[in-house]
């Protein structure tokens, strides 16, 4: 599947610091520890509508880490998927009298062009479903013929389940208890109803094929793949076990986190999956979680359109902490604007205060679990400086420019 295009990443003078990032599975904020490579995986969308607040916090808040990784000098391998088989994907099809196929390539063209007007970084990897179901097919065989995997006893629909026990870990990574997680499961895309299951919380791996429902043909029979299994193929065969960061919206910590990393485990007898269990906040809109199935969605192509600039968006989404679930409101987007004017205009004086004790605070913000309300604190202070006329410096405009372009990803 086509990536969206890159951009360039300025490189910033000054020393870079270490990013600590905060782990769901271990309830610590802990430093990342990548080699020359860092590999991070974040799971993708499912492409049955366009991208809303909520998805651009997430890729957001994964971009700056790529982008915190890049200063420091390492090397970044992303990878990230695309959900382009799945029942949301068919309802809405069906609701709307659509092509599955089209659905799914119309809303991923949209997804990539909205990825780009934000200058997100983009993933080496951008990886499909329906691409990747020959490598789903082979790690799914190796969990049944383990024994970690099991067929229903259903004649006529024989589905294959995973079965949760298997590693003993099962609930590490999201720090769920059993009624927790019962009470997600089901409203998370789980069948926990489904006769002939060993435990109801076990999670669907090959779905045999249902009359009127695509199917593609392999040494299970006929059928189509399970969401969770699908990242772990993908992030196995891609990264291999044990990569730095595996992402996505807290909503995902379970089920599809904690199912994802038990197949991997399950499958090579190893712990853990990945060394961070990074999540980001849920964006609400009058009080309740932005979602598709509320109605209650802003879209990035919607404010494109409407002329709102997109490096006023990345502004106004950290203008909360990434891991709180905040509100997105039409104040925040102006107080975003007006900070953006008032950046741009004090970059483009002829001279300024010193800025590299700002660059020096950005960085170490940043590097803090992604703080972003105190780097634009920082960003701001200096501003504040520039548009008095303190300061003489006819290079600190320019430092801050591509330091604000380089960690942040605004273009001022």
């Amino acid at each position: 599947m086509q990536t969206w295009s890159s951009i360039a990443v300025p490189r910033v003078p000054g020393t870079p610091r270490p990013l600590r990032l905060f782990d769901t599975a271990t309830g610590q904020l802990r430093p990342t520890s990548p080699g020359r490579l860092a590999k991070m995986y974040v799971c993708g969308i499912t492409p049955y509508d366009a991208t809303h607040m909520g998805h651009a916090a997430t890729y957001l808040a994964f971009d700056l880490i790529h982008r915190q990784w890049l200063d420091a000098g390492h090397e970044v391998h992303y990878v990230q998927n695309v959900t382009d088989i799945d029942d949301p994907l068919l309802e809405r099809a069906e609701r709307d009298h659509d092509d599955w196929v089209v659905l799914g390539m119309r809303e991923t063209a949209l997804f990539r062009e909205d990825m780009e007007a934000l200058r997100v970084l983009p993933p080496r990897d951008f990886i499909g479903a329906v691409e990747s179901i020959p490598e789903i097919v082979e790690v799914i065989a190796k969990l049944l013929a383990s024994g970690a995997a099991y067929r229903v006893d259903d004649p006529q629909y024989p589905d294959v389940y995973f079965d949760r026990s298997y590693t003993g870990r099962f609930g590490y990574q999201s720090n769920y208890d059993d009624a927790m997680m019962a009470a997600f499961f089901g409203e998370r895309g789980g069948d926990p109803d489904r006769p002939g299951k060993r435990d109801p919380l076990d999670a669907l791996l090959w779905r045999a094929a249902r009359p009127g429902e695509p199917c593609w043909e392999s040494e299970l029979g006929p059928g189509r793949p399970g969401w969770h299994i699908e990242c772990s193929a993908i992030a196995l065969n891609r990264l291999g076990f044990g990569f730095d960061v595996q992402g996505g919206g807290s909503d995902l910590a379970f089920p599809h986190h904690e199912y994802s990393a038990a197949h991997a485990e399950a499958l090579l007898n190893e712990h853990p999956f990945a060394r961070h269990y990074v999540h980001a906040g849920m964006i609400a809109l009058d009080g309740e979680k932005m979602s598709k199935s509320k109605g209650n969605l802003v879209l990035v192509s919607r404010l494109r359109a409407g002329g709102v600039e997109p490096s006023a968006i990345r502004l106004a989404l950290f203008d909360g902490h990434y891991r709180s679930d905040r509100q997105w409101t039409d104040g925040l987007l102006e107080r975003a604007q007006a900070r953006l004017g008032r950046w741009r205009e004090a970059v483009s004086l002829p001279k300024g205060p010193d800025a590299e004790a700002t660059v020096s605070r950005l960085r170490a913000h940043l590097a803090d679990d992604l703080d972003t309300p105190k780097a634009l604190a920082a960003v701001d202070a200096w501003v504040r400086e520039a548009l008095d006329r303190t300061g003489g410096d006819p290079d600190a405009g320019s430092l801050i420019r591509n330091a604000v372009d380089s960690l942040l990803g605004v273009s001022l």
